[in-house]
């Protein structure tokens, strides 16, 4: 079967909330490949005595899910619970005790995770990457470890997005040359896609080297972002399975199209995951969506125009289909690409026809309900059209 399934898993695992004047919602799908390796927190609210905090992260999983199952159970503990977190909190925190907290928890929990694993069945060979925020009354703290990726909108714009720590990055590349490690085919030692993560003791163990000094680095990067009270609109976190796809703009257009539809944010995290799939991602695929008050509106004229397009949309399938002639009724494929041949006016952007994948799947299955399962239109169309 190798890394990839014979047809993709598109159940989905939902979740949403609200508090403190924010509101989440998040999806994860695990796709094309033969397990789910991602994971995620979303906590409103946070212990000892941070009640007006919360927080939020997107944990990548590879050669395995251990790592980020655990860091999804465990990673927030270690950062709230850790003595250079807890003497922040004193007094008046200061941002720089703040992130030097979070850095804290992280080498924590991966130490940590080293320890139990050689005293349980030796070492886990699995790693995760990590994105998150941790949202105070007064700032963002973006945290990130790998090639996941958080972004802010802000004003009708990308504010803010992190950086993925690639091998070839030339700092990421300067510390592994350091550590006795080699950069090939844009990997570590030409076989770990990311410089940073949490786990993957395999290339942690060089000697008279520290922790941020190996050839993967469990050290996060944090940045403080002042709220814009009014200004901030909204964060996502997702992992590289979505940012293959898409670039940050397109997202966020996408994003910003969808909440002027519907303020169901487990429904918008959705539409990220489905439309990703369709334009090709074969990873899996985790989000989390967490809107501030100043986030868009439903729009009636938006939701008008959605219903126009659908209508559209679906009296055009009927009529490709119907010109099916000799060769017989058209498989779905044929219809995506003479849809995308098309100038089709009011696709939500970033998403274009890939968006509205299905609500031309479901006019098509209702006008041909007994096409042969050798024809199934989910095959045909993720290996024909993408």
């Amino acid at each position: 079967m190798g890394a990839f399934l014979d047809k993709p898993k598109m159940e989905k695992y939902n979740s949403h909330g609200e508090g403190n004047n924010l509101r989440y919602g998040l999806s994860s799908m695990q796709g094309w490949r033969v397990e789910m390796e991602d994971a995620h927190t979303a906590v409103i609210g946070l212990p000892h005595g941070l009640d007006l905090w919360s927080f939020f992260a997107v944990y990548d999983g590879h050669a395995g899910s251990q790592v980020a199952k655990y860091c999804c159970e465990h990673l927030l503990e270690h950062i709230t619970s850790n003595s250079d977190f807890q003497s922040a909190l004193q007094e008046d925190p200061s941002v720089d005790s703040v992130k030097n907290g979070i850095r804290t928890g992280f080498l924590q929990i991966d130490e940590h995770m080293r320890t139990i694993s050689e005293k349980k069945h030796g070492v886990d060979r699995s790693g995760s990457t990590a994105v998150g925020v941790m949202i105070s009354p007064n700032h963002i703290y973006f945290i990130n470890c790998g090639d996941s990726r958080g972004l802010l909108s802000r004003g009708g714009a990308v504010h803010f997005f992190t950086q993925d720590h690639k091998p070839s990055n030339p700092l990421e590349k300067e510390r592994i040359q350091n550590a006795g490690g080699s950069v090939m085919i844009q990997r570590v030692n030409g076989s770990l896609a990311v410089s940073r993560a949490l786990g993957d003791f395999d290339y942690k163990c060089v000697h008279g080297k520290g922790p941020t000094e190996q050839l993967v680095s469990p050290e996060p990067e944090v940045y403080a972002i002042e709220r814009c009270e009014g200004e901030d609109e909204f964060i996502i976190l997702a992992c590289d399975g979505i940012w293959d796809v898409m670039a940050n703009e397109e997202l966020c257009d996408f994003v910003r199209s969808r909440l002027e539809v519907t303020d169901d944010l487990e429904r918008v995290s959705n539409e990220i995951v489905d439309t990703c799939l369709y334009k090709g991602s074969r990873d899996n695929m985790s989000v989390v969506l967490i809107c501030f008050p100043g986030a868009p509106k439903v729009s009636p004229e938006a939701v008008k125009r959605e219903a126009e397009l659908d209508k559209y949309l679906e009296a055009r399938v009927e009529e490709i289909i119907k010109k099916q002639g000799d060769e017989g009724v058209p498989d779905l494929v044929h219809v995506m690409r003479t849809l995308a041949s098309e100038s089709i006016p009011n696709l939500p952007p970033g998403g274009e026809l890939a968006s509205k994948r299905s609500v031309i799947e479901a006019v098509y299955n209702k006008l041909n309900p007994y096409r042969s399962d050798d024809t199934d239109p989910d095959i045909l169309f993720f290996r024909g059209f993408s």
